[in-house]
């Protein structure tokens, strides 16, 4: 019994200590390939946390969302910075230990997460919640009624932050031809239609 319940205490620290060591990590490392991969790391390892709390929607929300936004914000990254995909492919290798590394770390952290979350539900630290109410919609009722504001504030930022990021990855290139809505839905049969007379044996010039 002293094990199970010391192993939520390890696991704890374990999943926190790796989630702040793989967030320092995200910002100190030069190259943006190793940014990325830390910060996968860091969404797993918070999402540990929440299911050690209880919150398995927002665990699940984590790893679904965010993990897989991942991809799109490598993508702006790569636009932004203009890398070069022929010298990414030939430094393929030099990534391999430390995405192997992480894929060590997030493995051992399944292991523990899946053992606490197996022990008796007086081991594991959760939230209080009413047995009658489930996990998603306690987060809704919370969510929506106390912190409306501020889920609304967030969504607005993130508005401005994927406008801010379309523009600034937005060039105009010269020849390219691009279509004019309201000079189309202005256009009048007088300015779209021209009638020729044609004479017998010439050729529209």
């Amino acid at each position: 019994m002293e094990f199970a319940n010391l192993l939520p205490v390890l696991a704890f620290y374990l999943f926190a200590g790796s989630a702040c060591f793989c967030a320092l990590m995200v910002v100190i490392a030069r190259n943006p390939v190793r940014s990325v991969l830390f910060l996968v790391a860091t969404f797993f390892s918070v999402a540990a946390l929440f299911v050690m709390l209880g919150a398995e929607f927002l665990a699940m929300l984590l790893v679904v969302v965010y993990v897989g936004a991942v991809a799109v914000l490598f993508l702006f990254v790569v636009m932004m910075l203009d890398v070069d995909f022929v010298e990414l492919k030939q430094g393929f290798a030099e990534y391999l230990p430390l995405g192997g590394l992480l894929a060590f770390v997030l493995t051992v952290e399944l292991i523990v997460l899946g053992a606490t979350f197996r022990l008796p539900q007086n081991v594991v630290a959760q939230v209080p919640i009413d047995p009658g109410v489930s996990n998603l919609e306690a987060f809704g009722l919370v969510l929506y009624t106390d912190y409306a504001f501020f889920f609304e504030a967030a969504g607005l930022i993130l508005l401005v932050a994927m406008i801010g990021a379309i523009l600034l990855t937005l060039s105009d290139k010269k020849g390219v031809k691009r279509q004019n809505v309201s000079a189309q839905v202005a256009r009048t049969p007088k300015d779209g239609l021209k009638i020729v007379d044609v004479k017998p044996g010439e050729g529209i010039v």
